[in-house]
Parts: C-alpha cells; sequence; structure tokens
C-alpha cells in the first residue's frame, strides 16, 4: 500500500483513509493476524456521524460487535487496545470473551471518543472481511421433480461419458442441497441472524411482493453452461434457471435483495447482479463431498489456500445434454441457509425465511 495513495475504506457511508503505521515486532513470537491499521481520518466529511453522549465522566460512544471480533480490539497482549487508548486519550471497555456486549468508548474530549470509534470501526470491518462465509441467501431447488431429473442427468452423463477424463459419480452435486445463491454472509451473532431476518422482512414489503405479486415465480430450470472459458477443463458445471413466462422479474429481485444487502454491508460489494446459476457438477467435490463451490478456498482465520482440483472433460456433456431438462420449480421462499449444515430433509439448514405467498 503507497503512504502517499492510502487504501480508502466505506464505513456506514463515510470513507476513510487508512494510513500505514510502523508494527513493533518482538522475536521467537509467532506471527498473528491481530495488528493495529494505524492512524485513520476521515476522507470526505468530518467524523460526527457517531452518537455521542456527554456524561460525569467526559463523552461517551458504544460499538455493537460480535464478541468473535473482541480479540482483534485487544490484540495481542492487549497492544491494540493500549495504542487506541494512548493516541486517542480514551479508556475503552471491552466484555470479555464470549460474552455478548457492547465495547464501551469513554473519555474527556469528544474528538478523541469519535477517533477511536472511527479506528474500532476500521478495524472490525478488516477483521470481519477475514471471516470465512458462515451462511447465504438462497432459493431451494430441491422439488422432487427436480432431483429425479437431477438423478437422470447424472445417470445418462455417466452411461454415455463416463470414459471422458475426470468424469465420475463423485463430481456431481447432492440433489437435496440443489439451490440457487443470492450472497453470501458473515453472521457472527444470533443478532446478526435477526438482523438479516429484519432485512429481508424490509426487502419483502419494499418491491419483493410488487415484484412477486405475493405469488411464487414460477421458472424452469433447463440447459447447463461452465464457468471458465475452457469446455475440455471444466471445474463447476451448472444448470441454468429462468422465468416459465419469459419475463426478467426472478433477475430483478435478486439483484434489489443483493444491492440492499450490501448498502447495509451485510454483503461485501463484489458484483452488482446475480449469476443466477445451480450448481450440478463440482470438481472440489471430488475429494470432498461437503465442499461448497468457491468459497471453500480460505481457512477459519481467512488466508486464502491452494485447493488441488481435477478437472474435467466437459465437451460431450455440453454436446450432449446443452438443453436438458430438470424441470419447473415454484419459488416461494427466501432462506437465510447455514453453510456445512443440514436439516431433516438433506438440505441446507435454514436460519431464517420470508414467504412470497
Amino acid at each position: 500500500m503507497e503512504v502517499l495513495r492510502p487504501q480508502l475504506i466505506r464505513i456506514g457511508g463515510r470513507i476513510y483513509r487508512k494510513n500505514p503505521i510502523q508494527e513493533q515486532t518482538y522475536p521467537h513470537e509467532e506471527e498473528e493476524e491481530d495488528f493495529y491499521q494505524g492512524f485513520v481520518e476521515c476522507a470526505e466529511e468530518p467524523c460526527d456521524g457517531y452518537e455521542v453522549v456527554q456524561t460525569q465522566q467526559g463523552f461517551q460512544c458504544t460499538v455493537k460487535a460480535p464478541s468473535l471480533l473482541y480479540k482483534h480490539i485487544v490484540g495481542k497482549r492487549g497492544d491494540t487496545k493500549k495504542k487506541l487508548e494512548v493516541e486517542t486519550k480514551t479508556s475503552i471497555s471491552i466484555p470479555k470473551p464470549g460474552q455478548e456486549g457492547e465495547i464501551v468508548i469513554t473519555g474527556q474530549h469528544r474528538s478523541g471518543v469519535i477517533s477511536a470509534r472511527t479506528r474500532i470501526d476500521v478495524l472490525l470491518l478488516t477483521f470481519r472481511r477475514k471471516q470465512p462465509f458462515t451462511h447465504f441467501l438462497s432459493f431451494f431447488l430441491n422439488e422432487a421433480e427436480v432431483q429425479e431429473r437431477f438423478l437422470k442427468f447424472q445417470e445418462e452423463v455417466l452411461e454415455k461419458c463416463s470414459m471422458d477424463h475426470g468424469v465420475d459419480s463423485t463430481i456431481f452435486q447432492n440433489p437435496k442441497k440443489l439451490h440457487l445463491t443470492i450472497g453470501m454472509l458473515v453472521l457472527l451473532s444470533e443478532q446478526e441472524i435477526q438482523q438479516t431476518c429484519e432485512m429481508l422482512k424490509q426487502c419483502k414489503e419494499e418491491f419483493i411482493d410488487d415484484i412477486s405479486g405475493g405469488k411464487p415465480l414460477e421458472v424452469e430450470m433447463e440447459g447447463i453452461e461452465y464457468m471458465n472459458d475452457d469446455p475440455g477443463m471444466v471445474d463447476v458445471l451448472y444448470a441454468k434457471v429462468h422465468m416459465k413466462d419469459g419475463s426478467n422479474r426472478l433477475q430483478e429481485l435478486v439483484d434489489r435483495v443483493l444491492e440492499r444487502f450490501q448498502a447495509s454491508g451485510l454483503i461485501m460489494k463484489e458484483w452488482t447482479s446475480v449469476k443466477l446459476h445451480a450448481t450440478v457438477m463440482n470438481t472440489l467435490l471430488r475429494k470432498d463431498p461437503n465442499a461448497e463451490g468457491r468459497y471453500n478456498i480460505h481457512t477459519a482465520d481467512g488466508k486464502y489456500i491452494f485447493k488441488e482440483r481435477e478437472s474435467f472433460d466437459g465437451r460431450n456433456i455440453l454436446k450432449l445434454f446443452e438443453n436438458y431438462y430438470f424441470g419447473t420449480l415454484k419459488l416461494n421462499s427466501i432462506h437465510i441457509s447455514q453453510r456445512f449444515s443440514v436439516d431433516s430433509f438433506g438440505n441446507y439448514a435454514s436460519c431464517g425465511q420470508i414467504d412470497f405467498s
């Protein structure tokens, strides 16, 4: 990162510069992810958008954060918290590990309290982005007809294309887990799950009901496509989904949901539109039956790792099954699905949902 062109971070409608500082190192200690991000300034407007109250001790501001992120505000041996307190002339109270609560910032000067709050927000955002995804917004596609047609597709592919490089039964999706993903989420507490539920309800009231007409969206799952640019070396093959009436209502609905969740900060802004697809073959499943696509390539501490994959030759599959019909579905619910979990029906466990009708 260049000193004269520091990284810009958007928090709550404001943009901040994240400036580097020289880190103090300690010999014979393992490197940790807990580091102090340095002095942060507001880049576009005064940093006075926080609610700061005056008390007998001076000024006070509170920060809500999941307990999983407290350690990043404390830092190694408490160094991050000490730096924040010294440089902003404040006192920072953080709940004990495992206890949910609020971080409380107290200081004699309002500007110092605001500065501490700004820096804490940047730290929280930085380390939240390093967390692996925990949930995702989705439509379930596991109706009986589609599951049966999918199993027939698998049977015919293995019958006609099993001699093609890399094609075997292990890389097919579990038919009970067929789904459409709208966006990936990092939800670190029950409070954040409830916040997501409330956001979905707001979407329903503000535009989903208008788009859906208060009825399920009837869609067809038809045709296959691959993710990369070489049909001879495919890692993900997916089924396409479109509205049966030929309209663009499903795409409009999911794009508006994505936009709303990105604006709230619950989903990171990587794309401006949802690519509607239902994964039917994935080479990550070859070695890990619980693999979940490209979102499976980072560790619990947020570090990216290389997942060895053996691609398959999809040319014959694409030629023979280009327009394969998986069936008709009525999409009536958006779920908050939990990764690496199953419900009593074998689908991803749902932490909440909204229904169209």
